[in-house]
């Protein structure tokens, strides 16, 4: 085995990896990948790991880990175990994952480590190794996570952090209370709401200002714990919410889901290109929403194209009703322009890599991406209510790229 993370628990999650590999060159390979940087975006969710891992190619490869999630009994054991262990508990909290803790574990039938071939590597690159040097890389990563919060594995086996430590929690006390009935004491309620002092009466409410308050700049030489663009942005955008609140009685963005709003949030931010100040944004709101900072850019591409709209466009496709999606392609050829594939709501040229999205407004939005069996595709320009103007525009973007493109 590889001595690649400083924890035996990490060395232990790569060995697991390196046992089931058919191609040595693929993992050395892999861990220069990891050293030099080259994996991105990590994300953690049950049962998988995945990332953007730099290749060959101008955009990254999406490549993943996926490994089992334990079951509900499986975890009831595991933490009936750690609970009956005030140290294992301890050690969780101290990021550290003793040996006694994984043999406790295993005591109860429960692994917490990976073995051999457990490891299940995915990757959008052509390499059909097992695993290519883009999951190795991606692997090797993982490791050095788990040297600095053990508790990414147990995410992995299907328990974040706060709901395992509230379960262990709720565990301890429960144990604690049947080793000692007589801590089992308390007021009653009744007595203790009729000594309670009656509330004061509330003061008159204050007129509303005419315009939203400017949150106070925050001086340039204080260290904060948080990103200070980000809370700058956050505090500007909730004094306007509730300027609107006290003027008109309603949300200005009713029923947006937390990832909406974020990425509204990060949409309104004024920018010239991708500075490391919205690179910073991006990080913290893809943090927050377990989201990438890719996914959160495209999203912002989307919100800027056509509000929430743009955004239901990029992530829901629909089927529209007979009518005005079923005259755009005769229209588009009437104009002279390229056949397009139609599904869904969706009018492609595969080979160009252009598309055409149609909207609940009846508008067309359109798309481009890198031609391939799976592209990406991001929001390319303002929608129109022309599907022609629209891929006019789109294909007049596609040439002008093209001309600039250095000859090869």
């Amino acid at each position: 085995m590889t001595t690649f993370a400083e924890s035996w628990w990490g060395n232990a999650w790569i060995e697991a990896l390196e046992s089931a590999s058919l191609d040595a060159a693929r993992l050395s390979r892999g861990r220069a990948y990891a050293r030099g940087g080259h994996v991105h975006d990590i994300t953690v969710t049950p049962g998988r790991i995945a990332a953007r891992v730099d290749g060959s190619r101008s955009r990254p490869y999406r490549t993943g880990i996926g490994l089992d999630v334990l079951s509900d009994a499986d975890w009831d054991r595991f933490l009936t175990a750690v609970a009956a262990q005030p140290s294992h508990i301890a050690a969780l909290l101290g990021k550290d994952m003793p040996h006694a803790l994984v043999d406790a574990a295993a005591e109860a039938g429960v692994r917490l480590l990976p073995g051999p071939g457990e490891l299940s590597p995915r990757c959008s690159c052509p390499d059909r190794g097992h695993p290519c040097k883009h999951a190795a890389a991606l692997c090797y990563e993982a490791a050095l996570l788990l040297d600095a919060d053990p508790l990414v594995l147990l995410l992995m086996r299907g328990r974040d952090e706060r709901a395992l430590l509230d379960d262990l929690a709720r565990r301890n006390a429960a144990h604690a209370s049947r080793e000692s009935p007589a801590a089992r004491t308390g007021v009653d309620a009744r007595t203790a709401l009729s000594a309670a002092p009656a509330p004061a009466a509330l003061p008159d409410p204050l007129p509303v200002p005419r315009r939203p308050g400017i949150p106070p700049a925050l001086p340039p030489a204080r260290r904060l714990p948080v990103d200070a663009a980000a809370l700058d942005l956050l505090a500007t955008d909730a004094a306007a919410r509730a300027h609107a609140f006290l003027t008109t009685g309603g949300d200005p963005h009713p029923g947006l889901t937390p990832w909406q709003d974020a990425v509204r949030l990060a949409a309104t931010r004024p920018t010239s290109g991708l500075t490391a100040t919205t690179r910073t944004l991006y990080r913290s709101l893809a943090a927050g929403t377990g989201r990438t900072p890719t996914d959160v850019a495209r999203a912002v591409a989307a919100w800027r194209q056509g509000g929430l709209e743009g955004l239901t466009l990029l992530e829901s496709p629909w089927n529209p009703p007979a009518g005005p999606f079923d005259r755009a392609r005769p229209a588009l050829a009437a104009a002279g322009l390229p056949p397009l594939r139609p599904r869904h709501n969706h009018l492609t040229d595969d080979a160009r890599g252009l598309q055409l999205r149609f909207g609940h407004d009846g508008r067309w939005y359109p798309y481009e991406a890198d031609p391939g069996p799976d592209p990406d595709w991001w929001p390319a320009g303002p929608a129109d209510d022309d599907p022609a103007d629209a891929l006019s525009s789109l294909l007049q973007r596609d040439d002008a790229v093209a001309r600039a493109a250095p000859p090869y």
